[in-house]
């Protein structure tokens, strides 16, 4: 365990003063990092000679063991994804081999979302010194501040933009009007993407907010093929789409205590049912609260 504490020590840091990464999300890549450690100690193996083989064993381990939830694995594999990313471009080890590794199937009918420190990894793969980047960062936050569809994305024109209150009108499906608000991580991007990148892309004089290279509005299949080139410079094994961010939009809510019918609003359904499919995310949510709270939820030993 000493002996691979020094590589993760490099890498937690390598999150923090490279990648920017938040405290939070540095202290769950640590956690998930340290329980394969522990794993593979028990199991005698060496970190740097991991096979898929011993993984199949480890997602067993995760399951039936630990009882990990399928979110729960999910997250662990891309903490481990990232951190022998990391080895392998050290010279560490020689691949990557969690980059073999699928999580566990999803139930059909559940809405794929991104964990927290997913979203982190994407929002700093674009490089915000050149107009592209910027316009691409704010497309990501834009998407995950606001959950709104790839559609209105597009459409969304400079003037629907309301500075001073953080808001933006949105013409939603059948041509219904809603207002969103973003916060401030997106607040600072669209700033800079207003001031610098948008005025070089905007050779064409256009009223559209995102810009192709060409200087016309950018398409939903433009959307697409940035986030799926955005993807694949991380360590991330998932497909990405503009709804998956707006499915992750609504599950971080519901997760953090928001009100359904809140997040129906914000999600611009028109019915109750629809947003009621995010309610399965909120689950380990529930449970935490409810063992926290409920006086005789647990034993005192």
């Amino acid at each position: 365990m000493e002996k691979n504490n020094k590589y993760l020590v490099s890498y937690l840091e390598y999150l923090k003063y490279q990648k920017n990464y938040s405290d939070y999300t540095i202290l769950s890549y640590k956690n998930d990092i340290e329980e394969f450690f522990e794993y593979i100690s028990r199991e005698a193996l060496n970190f740097k000679d991991i096979e898929y083989s011993d993984l199949r064993f480890y997602l067993m381990y995760l399951k039936e063991e630990k009882n990990d939830n399928n979110s729960s694995i999910d997250r662990k594999l891309s903490a481990l994804r990232g951190f022998y990313k990391y080895l392998a471009n050290e010279g560490v080890v020689k691949t990557n081999v969690f980059s073999l590794v699928n999580g566990p199937k999803k139930e059909k009918k559940l809405p794929r979302y991104f964990e927290y420190n997913e979203l982190e990894e994407l929002f700093n793969v674009p490089d915000t010194e050149t107009a592209l980047g910027q316009r691409d960062l704010l497309l990501l936050e834009l998407l995950y501040a606001t959950g709104v569809r790839v559609g209105e994305l597009t459409n969304i024109k400079v003037k629907d933009i309301d500075l001073s209150s953080k808001s933006i009108l949105i013409l939603g499906k059948g041509n219904k009007e809603r207002i969103v608000t973003y916060g401030d991580y997106c607040e600072e991007i669209l700033k800079r993407y207003l001031n610098e990148g948008y005025i070089l892309l905007n050779t064409l004089n256009s009223e559209y907010l995102f810009l192709n290279k060409n200087g016309g509005c950018l398409t939903e299949r433009g959307v697409r093929y940035i986030l799926d080139q955005i993807i694949k410079q991380t360590s991330i094994n998932k497909n990405i789409s503009p709804h998956m961010i707006r499915h992750s939009f609504a599950t971080h809510l519901l997760n953090e205590g928001c009100e359904l019918t809140t997040v129906q609003k914000l999600l611009g359904h028109e019915s109750i049912k629809a947003t009621q499919i995010y309610t399965h995310v909120t689950t380990d949510r529930l449970r935490e609260v409810y063992y926290n709270s409920f006086p005789r939820a647990k034993k005192d030993d």
